[in-house]
């Protein structure tokens, strides 16, 4: 059995959830970037008394570590790091672009077709920049996560030969620019259940992260969407 404190304050919408063996008991959320510091700590407070759950319970503490909101990333991650420095429990970093691709893999009902396809998260990083990746249906990587500025060129080989699905905050701009009739676009209302999902297949696995080493994936020096 696992009980794990599950943190994302990456993007505009911060959810936190407490999950049992990879289901969620209890998930809270804020939409007020600015206020996901203050929002934080008296939401996992609020959660675990409504679960009847003690902080030393807790088998894990996943957190989103990025790519997303400079100042959101840090204050996950030093919440994330402090509740397991204090319980002495496991950390669990968990990429923003994998488990937006995850969501979408298993939402996805595009019936399989000749033309692969592949899964295409894009994260809002200002102006005409996203952070993005791409991944296949095993959620295996085919182009590694970072910051592209979109233009006309962008993604022009792969979508050649396979259909992409995008999706993501960022997919709005490239919406506008992309006129390949292979790609497809989404919207995706990020669901506590694959956070859950996601940092339990971690916790099974063992895959932790050194809690005095661990560090956000900015990817850029600095993001902030209210520049």
């Amino acid at each position: 059995m696992s009980l794990i404190l599950n943190i994302d304050t990456a993007l505009e919408t911060a959810f936190i959830s407490i999950a049992k063996d990879g289901v969620t008991l209890q998930e809270t959320f804020n939409k007020e970037q600015k206020d996901h510091g203050a929002f934080l700590q008296p939401a996992i407070a609020s959660l675990l008394k409504k679960a009847n759950i003690s902080i030393n319970e807790l088998d894990a503490v996943a957190v989103v570590n990025g790519p997303g909101s400079y100042t959101g990333l840090r204050v996950g991650m030093a919440s994330a790091k402090g509740i397991c420095y204090a319980i002495k429990k496991p950390l669990i970093t968990v990429g923003s672009l994998p488990l937006l691709a995850s969501q979408a893999i298993a939402e996805n009902n595009i019936l399989e077709n000749e033309i692969p396809l592949l899964f295409c998260p894009m994260i809002d990083a200002r102006r005409l920049e996203v952070f993005t990746a791409i991944y296949n249906y095993d959620l295996q990587i085919v182009e590694a996560p970072g910051a592209l500025v979109l233009n006309d060129d962008c993604f022009v080989n792969l979508l050649l030969k396979n259909k992409i699905l995008f999706f993501g905050n960022g997919d709005e701009k490239w919406a506008k620019i992309c006129k390949s009739d292979n790609a497809l676009h989404k919207s995706i209302i990020i669901n506590t259940l694959y956070m859950s999902i996601f940092s339990y297949k971690l916790f099974c696995a063992k895959n932790f992260s050194d809690n005095a080493y661990a560090e956000p994936l900015y990817i850029k020096d600095f993001y902030n969407t209210f520049i």
